[in-house]
């Protein structure tokens, strides 16, 4: 045995890295009448199966099938080896095999976890519940590794309360034991459970903190993530990227960014996942400085913009900032290695920046160099069209998505064009839209038409759509905003001080309209007409008071119908005099200098009063004006705005 185990030939097995080398090395077995020996075979079967090389698995089934009388460790490696692939069915027809031929005492028992993982994958409940009572039998119930298979397992199937009562019975467990009930729990949406385990645990490791990091944050309980990464003495840039996900998936950028920072202060070198979480943070400020830094940083460590979908994110991150060249920068830098989120980015991005012609022709280079769209394509595409205008190339691009394509519509793109028809005043189209698609409207799709009858002044289908809209979520504030804004273009004020009341009656708070901007690395930010750093009210105020005058000379009105409010014009004007984008402009015409634009970031849709006085204060001032408020950007340059007076 020594001698077989030692043979050259053998031992080159191990430093084969492809199917040609093992080829060579299987007919120098033949040749030297090594095949012979169960070791032999053994080892060629398990390398086969177990080493990842391309077309293994294969082979080593090849082989397997000329082997008269296989041995437990040969059935181990072929079942191992399945189990690990997409489909893992042979797995269960190798272990039924096996049975048949071999007994519990020759080594059985070391396919159980395999066998018991690929019942998991392939969801096959009988068959795993067989394996489980043949588990029960043996002695194999005290080993803790079948134990956490079978917990696993009944995850998989989604049989949440079986896991539990198997983890609750098993004579032994280790910290494993509890990760995977954890984990499970986590997966189910089970987060109070989870916790609770979690506090129960004798011993926590990274991958038990790091779940709970990563559910608190998926469930929007940020603060518990931040008392479990606190509490950590050990972390590793799972622990890091985990936490930081988490911060952006709760609207809390800045901390995701500051804590990047640290992390990178630490000597930590993050991965593609971070990169992605913190890109999307810079996107949702819109501070582009910060994104050129993290740009950077990506260019001087050499990592692959491919690499994690970076590429997208970075194309995504230049959008949102209101950098659209550089997004297309980036997009056409990786050329050759484009997958299907980079094109999706740009296409998204050029329709919030109002370029549909732009975005259709993207499309259009995708499609010549047959790369199939996904139904995120498609959602850009119809937003596309929706924000442009372009209601006929919207119609075809949703035919095409489901007859062409075969992509089923889902309600994110009904809902698209329910806002595609809402926007061009085509209200009962929008309304056939949501009577004729295959699911209920949700709460976007009634908001969609809210805005449209509150743009084109259609007061009773607004009445209709307000009411659905709160029936789904009595607590957004928005529906009954707008609902009561349409009531007050109308004069309504009766109706006005209704909803007002309802508001009141159920706690439901307006949201306060906020601009900020990135000046000199300092965020700056301007709510209710009162600049949060109170140390520049003042100068702030004199601005507008000049500016207004100065905009007046040259033929500005106030528009007094976007002050929706029963009170005295003078009074109105004194209102508009305070929103929070016009407390942004004075304070960038204050101190950012004449040569660089302006950039804002609203958190709600601009008012026309704005709009114009923007227009204005490009022309007058020569300046140039970048804005992306709740819907999209609005360049603003020379008296004109990108968006074409279509927002």
């Amino acid at each position: 045995m020594t001698a077989i185990s030692t043979n050259p030939v053998v031992s080159v097995l191990d430093k084969c890295k492809s199917l040609c080398e093992l080829r060579q090395i299987h007919a120098q077995m033949i040749k030297t009448n090594l095949l012979n020996h169960q070791f032999t075979v053994s080892r060629l079967i398990a390398f086969c199966s177990l080493s990842g090389v391309s077309g293994g698995l294969d082979y080593a089934s090849s082989v397997f099938s000329r082997i008269q009388h296989p041995n437990s460790f040969i059935f181990f490696a072929l079942i191992k080896g399945f189990s690990d692939t997409s489909n893992p069915v042979e797995s269960l027809i190798l272990y039924a095999r096996m049975l048949s031929c071999l007994n519990y005492s020759s080594g059985v028992e070391f396919s159980i976890p395999s066998v018991l993982k690929a019942c998991g994958k392939l969801l096959a409940f009988d068959e795993g519940r067989q394996v489980h009572g043949q588990v029960l039998k043996t002695h194999l119930w005290f080993d803790p590794f079948v134990g956490n298979s079978m917990v696993r397992m009944y995850i998989d199937f989604g049989e949440i309360e079986l896991a539990r009562r198997v983890f609750d019975r098993m004579p032994n467990r280790d910290v494993v034991s509890w990760n995977s009930m954890i984990a499970g729990y986590l997966k189910a949406g089970e987060i109070e459970l989870a916790s609770e385990l979690f506090d129960e645990m004798p011993e926590r490791d990274l991958v038990s903190c790091n779940a709970m990091i990563d559910g608190y944050g998926k469930c929007g309980r940020c603060e518990l993530a931040e008392k479990v990464f606190e509490t950590m003495s050990d972390k590793d840039v799972v622990t890091w990227t985990s936490m930081i996900s988490a911060y952006v998936q709760n609207r809390c950028p800045m901390k995701a960014l500051d804590l990047f920072r640290e992390m990178l202060s630490l000597g930590l070198r993050p991965d593609g996942p971070a990169i992605v979480s913190v890109l999307s943070a810079i996107a949702d400020l819109g501070f582009v400085e910060e994104g050129k830094w993290l740009h950077a940083y990506v260019s001087m460590n050499k990592i692959e913009l491919s690499s994690g979908f970076i590429g997208s994110a970075l194309i995504d991150m230049y959008s949102k900032c209101g950098y659209i060249e550089n997004a297309y920068h980036v997009f056409r830098s990786i050329s050759h290695r484009r997958n299907i989120g980079d094109w999706n980015s740009m296409i998204s991005g050029l329709a919030i920046h109002g370029l549909a012609r732009e975005a259709l022709d993207i499309f259009v280079e995708m499609e010549r160099m047959d790369i199939e769209p996904n139904e995120i394509t498609f959602l850009g595409l119809l937003s596309t069209c929706s924000h442009g205008g372009l209601v006929e190339e919207g119609q075809f691009y949703f035919e095409s998505m489901h007859e062409k394509y075969k992509i089923v519509p889902r309600i994110q793109h009904y809902g698209c064009m329910i806002d595609l028809f809402g926007r061009a005043g085509r209200l009962e189209d929008a309304l056939g839209v949501i009577q004729n698609m295959p699911f209920e409207a949700d709460l976007l799709a009634w908001k969609a038409i809210l805005s449209a009858s509150m743009k084109h002044g259609h007061i009773e289908i607004g009445k209709s759509a307000a009411l659905r809209a709160i029936e789904l979520a009595p607590d957004d504030s928005s529906s009954y905003v707008l609902l009561s804004n349409i009531y007050a273009k109308a004069g309504r004020w009766d109706d006005v001080a209704k909803i007002r009341l309802m508001m009141r009656q159920r706690g439901v708070k307006k949201i306060a309209g906020c601009s900020s901007m990135l000046v000199n690395g300092k965020v700056h930010e301007f709510l209710l007409g009162k600049e949060l750093d109170s140390s520049y009210s003042g100068q702030v105020l004199a601005k507008i008071a000049e500016v207004v005058s100065r905009l007046k000379l040259q033929g500005y009105e106030p528009d007094l119908t976007q002050v929706l409010l029963d009170i005295e014009d003078e009074g109105k004007e004194s209102l508009l005099n305070l929103h929070s984008e016009k407390m942004a402009i004075a304070f960038g015409l204050i101190h950012i200098n004449k040569s660089a634009p302006i950039h804002i970031v609203k958190n709600l849709r601009v008012c026309c009063d704005c709009h114009c006085f923007m227009k204005l204060v490009s022309k007058v001032y020569n300046r140039q004006i970048i804005m992306r408020d709740q819907n999209r950007f609005h360049h603003f340059e020379n008296g004109c705005c990108s968006c074409n007076e279509y927002w």
